[in-house]
C-alpha cells in the first residue's frame, strides 16, 4: 500500500465569497489536504526525492488560496485539487475547505466542502 500524506489545517486569509463584503474584507479559510503518493519508493529509500514534499504542497495550496476570488467553495477546492493531482506524483487528492465565518445566520461551527480528484 502506497503513503497517504494528509495536512490538516493550513490557514489562509483570502477574500473569495457570494457576496462582494467578502471579497472587500476577506476572512480566515482553513484547508485539509489528502494526498494518495503514487509510489511507496520513499518508505525503503528514506530519500525526499521519492517523496511527496508536504512543504512544497502546502506552500502551493497557500499560493492557490490567495489567489482568485471565487464565488463558490466548490470552485476554489477545485481548482486546488486539480493542480495538486497535476503538479505532484499522487493518485488521488482530497481538499476540504473549510469557511468558518462564512455568512450564516443561524449558530455554527464550520462550513466544508471536499473536493476529490483521482488519476
Amino acid at each position: 500500500m502506497t503513503p497517504v500524506i494528509d495536512i490538516v489545517g493550513i490557514e489562509v486569509f483570502a477574500h473569495h465569497g457570494v457576496h462582494e463584503f467578502e471579497r472587500r474584507d476577506g476572512q480566515p479559510f482553513l484547508f485539509d489536504v489528502r494526498l494518495e503518493c503514487a509510489s511507496d519508493a520513499a518508505c525503503s529509500s528514506d530519500d525526499l526525492t521519492d517523496a511527496v514534499d508536504y512543504g512544497a504542497v502546502a506552500d502551493r495550496v497557500v499560493e492557490l488560496a490567495g489567489g482568485g476570488p471565487y464565488a463558490l467553495l466548490e470552485r476554489l477546492g477545485a481548482v486546488i485539487a486539480d493542480d495538486l493531482l497535476d503538479r505532484f506524483p499522487v493518485t488521488h487528492v482530497r481538499v476540504a475547505v473549510h469557511k468558518p465565518q462564512a455568512p450564516i445566520a443561524h449558530p455554527f461551527h464550520d462550513v466544508v466542502v471536499t473536493v476529490e480528484r483521482s488519476r
